[in-house]
């Protein structure tokens, strides 16, 4: 029974870290979700920040591995065995200290020797290769950090255009709604005018009709936020839950005047890359160069057949340098080059490329603008064109045909004005996302905790 007890405590203690910080992810998670907070969470908890985040950890070791160079190299050993070999057994009896005139050079007999050694060396000059890999390492590990900021801005832009989706889908769902409750008012006026004898069977049919359409239409807009919702959550790296959305709050997104890409991770990133290529083929045009090796050590030596000690030690200096090795360094460099000039070339297109990105989103922005303002109108005339035509088909004025003409027309141009209140945020996320710039001033990268 204690050895039991003493397991479910253990358990406990272990599993008690994991559940803080669960309820530590729990507690961050927001009431009530806003375009800010929403960029906020997704750039700590979604999976793609994640991984982008142990790429850079990665990066950073491959600088520390690169500065192994920069440290000198010590060894210890010891080894113990026994010999009657002549030439063994008289070094034995040498580093020992116990050579006397009486031993016999071809037969010095069985020995034994305890070895301790200590030895330490250390690369002088290579030719900066050790330098250049340490410069590439590290240009990597920038590089690393500016594609973190890429795969953030990709999923800060992702995250704002899911919200106004949602927020896009609420709105239709809401005219869906709507659309269907006019009908069915409509409807109910129809009935009476039919019972009274002044509507045609076709009239009362026709309404129906258009009703059972409403209802599908809200039973569509009612999946498609569902979907929406699923889509939002799963970029924030969550599964399940509530989500209330809150679009008047956390959605003030400012554009500056100048139409930029200097900004923009991806360009800064190759510039990273060119540095990593350019300290490449420095290291590559190392292998041309000789090395230099500083090295010591010592050693000592116990018998105990001869019952002898002994110590020792050697430095010295080392150079080395290869006459020929079959073209290699000159293939490497080479092939350091050719990466160099692929890398500048691929800076070249992503200029382009950039240019037009801002461009294309610079007109979209733009667009959405006049398309705001024309379906603002549209709504207005075509609510007060309902309101006008409910009361001419109450009075016998208009047929039914023409009433669901207008009720159409009313509920396409709450959609479309919808749409282009979503459609507007979303322009000036692509356009901040082209430019380089972060979606709110405030959002910073956060760091995510090991």
């Amino acid at each position: 029974m204690n050895r039991l007890r003493h397991g479910v405590l253990f358990f406990l203690l272990l599993t008690a870290p994991f559940s803080a910080v669960a309820e530590e992810g729990a507690a961050q998670r927001p009431e009530v979700w806003t375009a800010r907070n929403s960029v906020e969470f997704s750039l700590a908890h979604s999976p793609d920040s994640r991984v982008a985040l142990q790429r850079m950890h990665a990066a950073a070791a491959a600088v520390d591995q690169a500065r192994v160079g920069y440290y000198p190299n010590v060894d210890l050993s010891a080894r113990y065995g026994q010999t009657n070999n002549p030439m063994y057994s008289f070094g034995n009896i040498l580093n020992q200290g116990t050579f006397n005139n009486a031993i016999d050079f071809n037969d010095p007999g069985r020995t034994d020797d305890l070895n301790l050694q200590a030895g330490i060396t250390y690369r002088l000059y290579n030719g900066g290769r050790d330098e250049a890999g340490v410069a590439a390492a590290e240009a990597g590990l920038a590089r690393s950090k500016m594609d973190r900021e890429v795969v953030h801005s990709q999923l800060a832009f992702q995250v704002v255009r899911s919200f106004q989706s949602m927020v896009q889908a609420e709105e239709m769902l809401e005219a869906r709604r709507a659309a269907k409750t006019a009908i069915h008012a409509s409807l109910a006026v129809a009935q009476a005018r039919y019972d009274a004898g002044d509507l045609l069977k076709a009239d009362m049919l026709n309404l129906e009709v258009e009703e059972l359409r409403a209802s599908e239409n809200l039973i569509i807009a009612q999946h498609r936020l569902e979907l929406s919702r699923k889509i939002f959550l799963n970029l924030l790296g969550l599964q399940e839950g509530e989500v209330l959305i809150n679009p008047e709050v956390g959605c003030d997104q400012q554009l500056p005047p100048d139409r930029s890409y200097a900004n923009r991770p991806e360009l800064l990133s190759l510039s990273h890359a060119e540095e990593a290529a350019m300290a490449r083929v420095q290291a590559a045009r190392g292998g041309n160069m000789p090395t230099v090796d500083g090295f010591a050590s010592y050693q000592y030596d116990k018998g105990f057949v001869e019952e002898g000690n002994g110590d020792s030690w050697m430095a010295g200096v080392q150079l080395n340098y290869r006459l020929f090795e079959g073209y290699k360094t000159s293939a490497d460099v080479a092939g350091a080059m050719a990466e160099l000039s692929a890398v500048r070339a691929q800076r070249q297109k992503i200029e382009l490329g950039m240019d037009l990105e801002v461009k294309q989103a610079d007109l979209n922005y733009r667009q959405a603008l006049q398309r705001l303002q024309v379906t603002e109108k549209m709504v207005e005339q075509a609510a007060e064109s309902a309101r006008l035509s409910r009361t001419r088909f109450k009075e016998g004025v208009i047929l039914a045909s023409d009433l669901i003409d207008v009720e159409m027309r009313h509920t396409d141009a709450r959609v479309s004005y919808s749409v282009a209140k979503a459609n507007i945020k979303v322009a000036m996320a692509d356009l901040r996302r082209a430019m380089g710039l972060p979606q709110f001033e405030t959002v910073t990268d956060v760091e995510v905790k090991k």
